[in-house]
């Protein structure tokens, strides 16, 4: 038994002095970078930047990967059968990463806690509340509370799906207000949601400024107010959730960085310190502020888990408000 006992040790100390060296030759191989939607949403936007800029620091390829549907299980799932040794990461957001935990725990096939590892926040940005402008006569956020109790039931408005942040934040803004809406779930992510605005398919959406920007300067959509604190320098005249007494309402969407649970400390620190180079890159700064995109790195790789498990937190407390309950 004895011998067992000091052969295991053995092994583990073994393990532990390899685990420097394995951190001095990161990355070894190709990187591959999973996002939970189809390209051309906020999260995959995020992605781009921190591959390219990755890329450049560890000279070696660094692919962005899409992996959309099943309320980002099926990235998830990906960096939960992936080796620890950091290769295989993902770009998630506040519906796949802090949402999904809480509302598909059994879809995932996973303990995500114990499979899941944040290595930091990466960037956050607003969202406005738009409404189409195709023969939809709503101009103000005033008016559109009034429209939706003229016609209840009738107001139409999309998302990413059942369980998504904008879901969420609609149903909590219809409740407190008093209003009827129909959800349209938009499987397509943030292009699909863009197009039934833009079509007047859908009458209404919490979407991102980054995403929404064009369709609003084109005409086809307006911003009837924006989840930030104050008035964005970019949107002056558009004003706040909180500014026309819907304070609370409305969710700056965060994107974070994630591998496997196990991948070793040393690895992770060098990906914390490439990702947060990264997002402070002068190639991010170009793409983020006309996106309206801030960084919001966390402090250091082991104060992540605090971090998402107080959004997790959060959202179970949002969970119980609306009543969300999985079919």
């Amino acid at each position: 038994m004895r011998k067992i006992v000091a052969t295991a040790f053995f092994a583990l100390l073994v393990f532990a002095a390899a685990a420097p060296a394995r951190a001095a030759r990161y990355p070894s191989g190709t990187v591959t970078i999973y996002v939970p939607y189809a390209p051309g949403g906020a999260t995959d936007i995020v992605a781009r930047v921190l591959a390219e800029e990755m890329h450049q620091t560890f000279r070696r390829t660094v692919l962005v990967e899409n992996k959309p549907g099943a309320f980002g299980i099926l990235a998830l799932q990906q960096i939960a059968e992936s080796a620890p040794d950091g290769l295989t990461m993902m770009v998630g957001n506040v519906s796949t990463n802090a949402i999904t935990p809480i509302l598909y725990p059994h879809r995932m096939g996973i303990d995500y806690a114990k499979t899941i590892l944040p290595v930091t926040e990466l960037a956050t940005l607003p969202a406005f509340l738009t409404v189409t402008t195709h023969q939809f006569p709503v101009k103000t956020l005033a008016e559109f509370v009034a429209y939706a109790k003229a016609h209840p039931g009738q107001v139409r408005y999309t998302d990413a799906g059942p369980g998504s942040f904008p879901q969420f934040d609609m149903e909590l803004f219809a409740r407190r207000v008093g209003i009827k809406l129909v959800e349209l779930p938009a499987n397509g992510g943030a292009a699909q949601i863009i197009d039934s605005l833009a079509t007047g398919d859908a009458d209404a959406a919490f979407l991102n400024v980054a995403s929404s920007a064009g369709m609003i300067r084109a005409g086809r959509m307006r911003p009837l107010a924006v989840t930030t604190a104050a008035r964005l320098p970019e949107w002056p005249d558009v004003p706040t959730m909180a500014e026309r007494g819907y304070a609370g309402i409305g969710t700056n969407q965060w994107q974070a960085l994630f591998v496997r649970a196990g991948t070793p400390a040393p690895i992770v620190e060098a990906i914390f310190k490439a990702a947060v180079a990264a997002m402070n890159s002068p190639a991010a700064a170009r793409v983020f502020k006309p996106a309206n995109i801030a960084v919001a790195t966390t402090s250091a790789p082991d104060a992540a888990p605090a971090w998402l498990a107080g959004e997790i937190a959060e959202w179970r407390e949002a969970v119980k408000e609306t009543g969300f309950h999985v079919n």
